[in-house]
């Protein structure tokens, strides 16, 4: 089953009820559940592109290249800039990072510590900021905090639907 590709994706965030602390679980997650994804891959197959699309490596350079422009988002939301932080829509950082070159553990270990340092920042923001927002700057929509954070559990869902996908498909060809 192919997904619908990242920028493609359609977005709801009309909802009221607080969420974010089912959000902030899945944040949490997204580390452990990698490493176990990872685990569980032939190591032959981690660096092995399909028609020129990422490989699995490759597919977890972007959790960890984009956490810093969450940080810098959730910044700007409770600083009430009007904008958020735009991002690199080329990838530039993480086709420039080399990641099938780094040992697969590299990304991981990176990932974990930085999204630890983004899961401190959410540990005690008030009710306030969770409601706060800001304009997306491709949306061009408004996201509260937790909007923006329910999209970044969603990127990485994508990025683990990615690495599943391209590994059955290799797992196929080889």
């Amino acid at each position: 089953m192919d997904s619908l590709k990242w920028f493609e994706r359609k977005f709801d965030f009309s909802y009221t009820e607080n969420i974010f602390p089912m959000i902030v679980e899945r944040l949490l997650g997204t580390p452990v559940r990698l490493s176990f994804k990872i685990g569980s891959i032939s190591p032959g197959l981690l660096e092995t592109r399909i028609d020129n699309s990422w490989s699995i490596k490759e597919n977890i350079g972007p959790l960890n290249d984009l956490e810093p422009l969450w940080q810098n988002r959730l910044y700007d939301i409770i600083s009430g800039s009007e904008y958020m932080t735009p991002t690199d829509l080329a990838n530039n950082k993480t086709d420039m990072a080399n990641h099938n070159n780094k040992s697969v553990d590299e990304p991981i270990n990176e990932f974990s510590v930085i999204r630890s340092e983004t899961l401190s920042m959410l540990e005690n923001i008030s009710e306030d900021h969770i409601f706060k927002f800001s304009l997306h700057p491709r949306l061009k929509t408004p996201m509260r905090t937790m909007d923006l954070f329910l999209f970044v559990a969603e990127h990485d869902d994508h990025h683990h639907a990615r690495i599943t996908a391209v590994e059955k498909q290799l797992r196929k060809t080889s």
